[in-house]
Formats: structure tokens, sequence, C-alpha cells
């Protein structure tokens, strides 16, 4: 995604593009691990990126035609005023490319990189600078700068050359993330959200303007869809500020280049670090967090007295509670969360969870809880669901949204969902709006969601899919916050046939499949005793 609007060129790029960029990609990557191929790839994306934005500046500086009449195109400056990145000649991908095929190519990627760092101090320390390894098939480096190169050729139009290449790059990069992590498995997951998941909590959420924080950022893709919904809705760069922390190290970089890659602002906190160890925005007060925090991370650090357990202490063994009290500690007085956590976040009752999770439910923040069907997740097959947290129902009550006070809706999506391949599901558009159009309905009010039809913006709760329940319907589940419990089972369709008249036609067309089962059992027999097997 790119700061401006999606030109012709980038909208009419062939459907697939980025599945056969990934297969040829794929290829050459030849016996290196995933988790290995993956940095050479995504940083040779982002180096085709900031090498392409260049260029299309450079261009415009070159023409020195209005706001850029005599101006110098050799200045750096005339580069980052329009934040764009300013990319020495060794850097620069035209170099790359003719020199792609030479044995030196890996020393000439890691220059390229050492070049663009040393000019760039928002990029310090971010980009990966190890192609000249012994280990990396010079020959297949070539070949893979070649087919990265192939990206602007199709992204390119006839007399269309404005940012020709930046949003493609956006999606492959985004598109390669998703590949990587399903390629990796487990360890891929544990970086990488699901794109729909993402989508559905940025959706219910709506965050237009105000900071957005995301304390286990992973990539950075909760940032990337933050800017898309702001930009699709109308919004503009700037409505928006975002704060993320990240304990990898090389995730930190991927989400750096991530955003770099788009053109979005970050503090990502001067570097790598475990949020509770050590909060790099101890004095942050969000208006929204968006998170996918490690599920039931049982290898995280406690401090007993932490001011974050402002609803008790939360069990060394389970960290679930630990990111829900960090959450609410760094949201502002009118702040919202949506996170991911595993379902047994919603009825546990060990070591003390079910104290907590009572203890915020009386405080009245939990607002809305998302059942999601299983297979999402690359990394995991443990059940998950979605927490929506209000700071201030009142506060929201007054900003002429509904009254939700002592009221949460539970919104059962187990049964949505479509499988892409055997193992492994997403939730489609129609899925996506049928989940945030419910909540958005039952939210009320200004919710600005665009799409909202007219139909729907009068909630009802739906048999076996959303209710609104009170506080003292939950206490009577045991304060257990499980969808399940709440929406009931779906109303069946009565078909109109009394049941004197149902049951022996229901009986009839058992009987005559009986008959047929056991002609076909008597065939079968008759098949396999001809074959000498069987008496």
């Amino acid at each position: 995604m790119a700061r401006a609007k999606s030109s012709p060129s980038t909208s009419t790029a062939t459907i697939g593009f980025e599945a056969k960029l990934w297969l040829t990609a794929d290829k050459l990557r030849n016996n290196m691990d995933a988790a290995e191929y993956k940095h050479v790839v995504l940083g040779l994306i982002f180096l085709k990126y900031i090498s392409d934005t260049f260029e299309e500046h450079r261009a415009k500086l070159l023409a020195s035609l209005g706001d850029y009449a005599g101006a110098n195109a050799e200045d750096p400056d005339e580069y980052k005023a329009e934040n764009v990145f300013w990319v020495p000649a060794e850097g620069r991908w035209s170099h790359l490319q003719a020199n792609a095929k030479q044995p030196t190519i890996g020393k000439l990627v890691d220059d390229a990189m050492v070049a663009i760092e040393r000019d760039n101090p928002r990029l310090k320390g971010v980009l990966p600078k190890d192609y000249a390894r012994p280990g990396l098939d010079k020959q297949r480096l070539g070949e893979l700068i070649d087919v990265i190169a192939t990206i602007e050729l199709t992204a390119a139009s006839e007399g269309e050359k404005t940012h020709r290449s930046v949003d493609l790059l956006g999606r492959v990069y985004e598109y390669f993330l998703t590949r990587f992590a399903s390629a990796e498995g487990k360890n891929g997951g544990q970086f990488y959200t699901p794109s729909c998941v993402v989508r559905c909590l940025v959706e219910m959420l709506a965050p237009y303007k105000g900071r957005i924080y995301d304390p286990a950022c992973g990539p950075g893709g909760m940032f990337v869809q933050s800017e898309k919904f702001v930009e699709a809705h109308g919004g503009k760069l700037g409505d928006i500020s975002i704060y993320g922390q990240e304990s990898n190290a090389t995730t930190r970089r991927l989400a750096v280049m991530n955003l770099a890659l788009r053109g979005i602002e970050a503090d990502f906190g001067e570097e790598h670090a475990d949020t509770f160890r050590r909060d790099l925005h101890p004095d942050l007060r969000a208006d929204y967090v968006i998170a996918n925090p490690p599920f039931n991370d049982s290898d995280w650090f406690r401090k007993d007295d932490d001011v974050r357990w402002q609803f008790g202490v939360p069990p060394k063994g389970n960290a679930n509670f630990a990111w829900v009290q960090h959450f609410i500690h760094h949201l502002a007085p009118q702040g919202m969360a949506g996170f991911v956590l595993a379902n047994g976040s919603m009825s546990s009752n060990q070591s003390g969870e079910g104290d907590i999770r009572k203890a915020l439910i009386d405080a009245d923040l939990v607002d809305c809880m998302v059942a999601l069907p299983g297979q999402l997740f690359y990394s995991t097959q443990i059940p998950v669901c979605l927490w929506f947290l209000a700071k201030n129902k009142a506060a929201d009550a007054k900003r002429g949204f509904r009254d939700r006070r002592n009221q949460t809706l539970f919104i059962d999506a187990r049964k949505l969902g479509t499988l892409i391949d055997r193992v492994h599901r997403e939730l489609t558009d129609a899925d996506l709006e049928k989940i945030t159009s419910t909540y958005h309905a039952w939210r009320g009010g200004a919710a600005p969601i665009s799409n909202l039809k007219s139909e729907i913006l009068n909630y009802q709760d739906v048999a076996g899919f959303c209710k609104s329940a009170t506080t003292v319907e939950i206490a009577a589940h045991g304060h257990v916050l499980t969808p399940g419990r709440y929406v009931g089972a779906e109303e069946v369709e009565d078909d109109g046939d009394p049941f004197e008249e149902k049951m022996p036609r229901l009986v009839a067309e058992l009987t005559a499949q009986f008959g047929e089962s056991a002609k076909l059992e008597a065939q079968i027999r008759a098949n396999l005793k001809g074959l000498g097997y069987g008496s």
C-alpha cells in the first residue's frame, strides 16, 4: 500500500501475479531454509522499492517543473523533504541488475545495503547484509534479482509512471510474508497473524484517528491494515500515530522495512526488547491497542509488584492476563483494545485467572467477544478468540454511541471461514462483513463505517450467532466469556410438515436405504469371493 491512491497501473496488475512471482522465487530457494531465505527475498524487495521511489522523485527533480523548478537532483535533502529515501549510486537497483550475473553480486548487494543505511539513519541496523556469505548461491541470487525486477514491468502501463511499482511491491511483500509463514510452519506463525484476522480486528475497532499501539507487533501487519483502513475510508497520512515493540530483533527489522515500504512513520523504540522486562513506551496512552501476543506463554518475566497488575497478579505459568492488563494500562481514558487470545482465556479458572477475568467484567471493560473458527493460524491449531475492551463505555454513550454499560456482545463465528487448503482456513470478505457489521450495529451511534447496510443498523440477537448479554447474565454463567454459552442454538427452519405425517415418511426412506445398503454389501462380498477373498 502506497501513501498515494492506487494508480491504474497498479490496480490492473494481473490477478495471481504475487503467486506466480512466489513460485519463481521459491524455485530459486534450492535447499535454503525458508526462515533464512525470507530475509534474502524481502531485503531485495525492499531495496527495489526504495530504488523505484527514489528514481521516480529524481525524474521529477530533473524535469524541474512546477514546485521542482531549479531543484538539485543530487541533493539528498530534496528527497528527505518528500519522505523519500536517498539512494546513493551503488545502492540503486539499476546498478545491481546490470551486475546480476557477476560472481561478485553478493558483495555488491551487501555494499548497497550498507550505503543505504549510511545515508538514511532511520534504516540503521535494519537491512540484511549477508548476501556475500558462502552458503548463498550467487547465480541463483542474480536470477532472483531478475525475477524481482519484473514487478516494475508488470505494474507499469503506457503513459503511467507515477507510483508504478510501489503498491505492487507492498502487495508482494505482504504476500511473501504469508507464504514464508506457511513454509516455516510453527516458527513462522509465531510472528505472523493471518491478514483476515488482522482485518477483523482493525475493522471492528475502526481506528480513524489517534494513537495505535501494538506491544507484540511482529512484522507490523496490524499497522499496515490500520493505515489501509484509514485510507479506504477517506482518511489521510498523519491521522494516526503508530507505536510498536517487538522482542525478536530480526522480526523487528521486518516490521521497520514493512512500514517503510509503505511510507508509514512508526516509533518502535530504540531497539528490540521484551515488553514485560522493559516497556519501551512507558508513558504512552493509546487510543487503540491492536495485538496478537504469544498464546499461553509460560516463559515470561513477571515482576510481582508491577503497576500494570491492576486487576490481579497473573500466573507465572501463563501470560495471557499479563498481556490483557498491559493493554489496559496503556489505553487512553476513552481508548479501545482488540486482541487475539487462546480460547482458554475465556473460561480458565487456574491460578487466579478466573478472578482477574471477573474483575475485568465487574469493571465493565469487556465490550465484545468473538469465537473464531479453527485452522486460521499457521503456527497452531489451538482455537482462538478475539477480545474487545472499552475503557469507558459511559463516555461512549455521551459521544453518541448506544449506551452499552454493563453489556457485552457475544459473536460465535466458529462456523464461518473457507478452507484454502487441507489445513488452513480464511475468513472471506462476506464473513468479515457479517462479524464487523454486527458489532457496529450493536455499538450504534457515530461509528463511521461507510459500508454498513441499512438493514442491519438496528441490532438484533441472532440465535446461534450473536447475543447481547448483561453483566448479571455473565455472572450467572460463572463469568465465563465463551460466546457459545450465550448465543444459543441456531434456529432450524420448520418445513411445515406435521410430525405425524413426517415420521412415517422418514422411516420409509430409512428402510429403503437399509435395503439398498444390504444389496451393495452382498455385491461387494460376491466380488471379493470371486477374487479368492472372503467366504
